[in-house]
């Protein structure tokens, strides 16, 4: 007689997950230090750093939007799905250092390469996370349904190899490539919300 493999509640995943974004907006917000002096041209030194803060907040938001879909698609997580999750939480945690790194040394090619290989990772992660998931929610899961072809969840690491490739040559093409995924992901994508409102239909 097969054992009953017991299944834990997801919400401390959940918490848990949003309070390390939480700290990582935190401390990345934190790496701005106020400018000597009150004139406008005292904020032209912090401004490399503030653009970089404002992509990783984008991206980190993204991420965040999107584990909470995912995790509405599950009862419950098993330890597979809970060490996927730190997985991904560990290549977010370095954003703040990356982040930092970059901006303070005006999109230098090393530290920009360093910060797609880290959003690569990121998305490698997730995807881990995502697959995990559908293998716990078996063969006919909301979740499978939901991510179809998932065309986003393909292009976006072309994209950061190709951003990496880019920074000997040209460092702020690579950035604009970057933020050209960040806004890709923000298009609003409603393929989950389709299929738990309506779980007999394909989206």
């Amino acid at each position: 007689m097969p054992q009953h493999v017991p299944h834990m509640e997801k919400g401390r995943l959940e918490a848990f997950s949003d309070g390390v974004i939480a700290i990582i907006i935190t401390i990345m917000v934190l790496e701005m230090k106020v400018p000597r002096g009150e004139s406008f041209a005292a904020l032209a030194p912090v401004m490399p750093l503030f653009f970089s803060y404002v992509l990783s907040f984008l991206y980190v938001g993204i991420y965040w939007n999107n584990h909470h879909h995912l995790l509405h698609t599950c009862e419950a997580v098993t330890g597979p799905i809970l060490w996927a999750n730190l997985h991904l939480l560990f290549w977010l945690s370095l954003l703040p250092f990356a982040t930092g790194w970059m901006g303070e040394n005006h999109f230098a090619p090393w530290p920009s390469a360093l910060y797609g290989l880290i959003l690569l990772m990121a998305a490698v992660a997730y995807w881990i996370l995502q697959t995990t998931l559908i293998r716990a929610g078996g063969a006919d899961s909301l979740l499978r349904r939901a991510v179809g072809s998932d065309w986003k969840g393909k292009l976006s690491p072309v994209c950061y190899v190709l951003g990496i490739a880019m920074t000997p040559w040209s460092a702020t093409a690579s950035q604009l490539l970057y933020f050209m995924v960040a806004l890709l992901w923000m298009v609003p994508d409603r393929r989950i919300e389709k299929v738990l409102s309506n779980p007999n239909r394909h989206p």
